[in-house]
C-alpha cells in the first residue's frame, strides 16, 4: 500500500476546486437556513443556472465579466420565481418548490428541445467555455509542484482554478461574517427564531426573507461556476445529490457558523476520497469491483455522519444553543 499516494489524494481534496465549489454552495446554505431558517432542498437549482448562464455565454463568444452577471442574473431572477409565491406561507412549500423547481431546470436542461443551447444530455464541453477563463490568468504555461501536488498552471484542474476558487471562498466568508454581526445579519436570526415576533413590530419580514434567499442564491450560482470549469456542463452532474451533498455539508460543520461551511466541506470530501483510496489499496479487485468500492465509501461516511448526527447534532462548531431546531 503506496502511503503516500493515499496522503496526498486525500489532502488533495483540501484545496481542490470542488471542494472549494461545495463550500460557496454551503455558504448560500447557510444564509438561507443557518441565518433565516428558510428550507431550501434545491440549492443545486441555483447552480446548475450559474452553471449554464456562464458556459452558454462564454460559449457565444461574450467576455468573462458579462458572463458571470449573466449568471447571477439568472440566480436573482430564479429566487424571485421562487420566492414571491412562497415565502409568505410556511417553510414546508419552499421546501417543496425548491426541490421541484430545481429538477424541473435540470430536466430542461437535459431535454432535446434545448440541446442548441444547453448540449441536452451531453452537456456543454469544456472546450467551449473555459478558453478565456484560461487566457486571463497571469500564471506561466506549464506546471508546477507544491509540497504533494502536480497541477497544471492553467488548463482544466490547475492552480489557476484553485487560486480563484479558494479567493473567493475567503471573500464570501468574510462577507457572511459581516453579515452576520449587522442589523440585517440579527434580523434574520429574528425571522429564523420568531418570525411573528418580528412581525409584530412592523418589519417587513418576506422583503428580509427574499433579500436572503437572492443572495444565497447569487453563492450558489458561483458555486456552479466553479463547479464546472474543470469539467463540463452536465445537467444530471448537479441532480438531487448535490442538494444532499451541500445540507450534508453545512450540517456536518455546523450551521448559523462562519466556517462552519469550509469545514464541513473539507471533512466530507477529504475523508471520502481517504476511505475511498485505502480500499483501492488493501481489497482485492476479485472481492470487491471499483464501483463497489465507491458505493461502500459513501455508505462508511454516510454511518460515520450519522453517528456525528447522534452526539454531535450541532455540528463540529455548531453552538448547540444558537438554533432553535437544536434545543
Amino acid at each position: 500500500m503506496d502511503i503516500m499516494t493515499i496522503i496526498s489524494n486525500a489532502a488533495g481534496e483540501l484545496i481542490a476546486p470542488t471542494t472549494a465549489a461545495y463550500v460557496l454552495a454551503a455558504i448560500g446554505l447557510n444564509i438561507h437556513f443557518g441565518m433565516t431558517g428558510l428550507m431550501n432542498m434545491g440549492q443545486a437549482g441555483f447552480m446548475l443556472l450559474g452553471a449554464y448562464g456562464f458556459a452558454i455565454t462564454q460559449s457565444m463568444g461574450c467576455n468573462l465579466f458579462a458572463s458571470v452577471c449573466v449568471a447571477l442574473a439568472l440566480a436573482v431572477i430564479y429566487a424571485l420565481l421562487l420566492g414571491i409565491p412562497t415565502l409568505k406561507l410556511g417553510p414546508d412549500y419552499l421546501a417543496m418548490v425548491t426541490l421541484a423547481a430545481a429538477e424541473i431546470i435540470r430536466i430542461v436542461g437535459r431535454s432535446t428541445a434545448m440541446t442548441k443551447f444547453t448540449g441536452g444530455s451531453a452537456g456543454i464541453s469544456p472546450q467551449d467555455f473555459t478558453e478565456r477563463f484560461e487566457a486571463f490568468s497571469p500564471l506561466p504555461d506549464g506546471s508546477t509542484t507544491f509540497l504533494l501536488w502536480t497541477y497544471s498552471n492553467n488548463i482544466a484542474n490547475s492552480w489557476w482554478l484553485r487560486i480563484v476558487a479558494w479567493v473567493l471562498v475567503a471573500i464570501a466568508a468574510f462577507l457572511c461574517w459581516r453579515w452576520f454581526h449587522s442589523p440585517w445579519g440579527r434580523m434574520l436570526k429574528g425571522i429564523r427564531e420568531d418570525e411573528n415576533a418580528i412581525r409584530s413590530l412592523g418589519k417587513p419580514v418576506t422583503k428580509y426573507k427574499m433579500e436572503s434567499l437572492i443572495l444565497g442564491g447569487l453563492f450558489g450560482a458561483m458555486a456552479g461556476i466553479i463547479f464546472v470549469l474543470p469539467r463540463s456542463v452536465q445537467p444530471d452532474s448537479l441532480g438531487r445529490t448535490v442538494t444532499f451533498y451541500v445540507w450534508t455539508i453545512l450540517l456536518l460543520g455546523g450551521a448559523a457558523t462562519i466556517l462552519g461551511p469550509v469545514l464541513g466541506s473539507c471533512v466530507l470530501w477529504v475523508l471520502l476520497t481517504f476511505v475511498k483510496e485505502v480500499m483501492r489499496n488493501t481489497v482485492p479487485e476479485t472481492l470487491i469491483s471499483s464501483n463497489q468500492i465507491e458505493a461502500l465509501g459513501w455508505v462508511i461516511v454516510g454511518v460515520s455522519l450519522m453517528c456525528l448526527v447522534i452526539f454531535r447534532p450541532q455540528g463540529l462548531l455548531g453552538d448547540r444553543k444558537e438554533l432553535a431546531f437544536h434545543a
